[in-house]
């Protein structure tokens, strides 16, 4: 089995038109797969021309998003991210 990639969501709250959910900002997942590259739907959104972006879907468990006593915490929920939400970590863990 391949050593899992593990991502935390930046936790940043700019203003205006995101695709990152809020609940997501700060949590740490792994990369499930690499959808490859798409313009960035942040950027279209206000009429800038965008350049692609990768696009990477993201698996988070419960228990990282709602804390361990959530009644299924090893349930796991994926969110397709844009890598500029997204920040290298060497752990669930990491600081």
């Amino acid at each position: 089995m391949a050593e899992r990639e593990f991502m935390r969501v930046r936790a940043d709250m700019p203003p205006g038109h995101v695709r990152t959910p809020a609940y997501l900002r700060g949590k740490t997942g792994w990369v499930e797969r690499r959808l490859g590259d798409f313009k960035n739907p942040e950027q279209l959104a206000y009429g800038i021309s965008a350049k692609p972006a990768p696009l990477l879907r993201v698996r988070f468990t419960m228990a990282e998003i709602w804390g361990p006593d959530t009644a299924q915490p090893d349930d796991t929920i994926d969110a397709e991210i844009y890598g500029h939400w997204l920040e290298p970590v060497e752990s669930p863990h990491a600081p």
